[in-house]
């Protein structure tokens, strides 16, 4: 029963590099655990760069593992991609929108649907929005840090 979709997260931020080279650093699965200390690994099949039929498994540092398969790819412009925790079905957005040539909004937003939704989608959003919200910082000093080098 997929029943009411909630939204868990929305949280927007700004990174001073251009939309594609923001699309472009992100969709570097491989590289998240850098500045996303709470993934210890990540693993995309096909292999290779991120796509419209990707899917993977997420490892977190505390042992746990997540699963995802991608469901909506607009190069440039956003990725969704679903997973299960518990009983819900999580959805991840992960959208880019242009501010300036040389600065992006980067959006996560995070809905939930299924059995207990209103509990269990609370619970997961406080332990997410902990992580994101040490994530983000780094990522943003990584990837402005990775484009000023070149």
């Amino acid at each position: 029963m997929a029943g009411v979709m909630v939204t868990l997260i929305d949280r927007e931020f700004t990174v001073n590099v251009s939309r594609e080279r923001a699309w472009h650093y992100l969709a570097r699965l491989d590289q998240w655990p850098m500045w996303a200390h709470h993934i210890k690994q990540i693993e995309v099949h096909p292999q290779g760069e991120l796509g419209p039929h990707s899917s993977g498994v997420i490892r977190l540092a505390n042992g746990m593992k997540s699963t995802f398969e991608m469901t909506e790819f607009n190069p440039d412009h956003n990725w969704k991609w679903v997973g299960p925790f518990l009983w819900l079905i999580i959805h991840y957005d992960h959208r880019f929108e242009s501010i300036t040539d040389n600065q992006t909004r980067m959006r996560f937003v995070l809905e939930a649907s299924g059995f207990g939704v209103s509990f269990f989608g609370k619970l997961f959003a406080k332990i997410y929005r902990a992580n994101l919200e040490k994530a983000i910082p780094l990522l943003v000093k990584s990837m402005e840090g990775a484009y000023d080098r070149q």
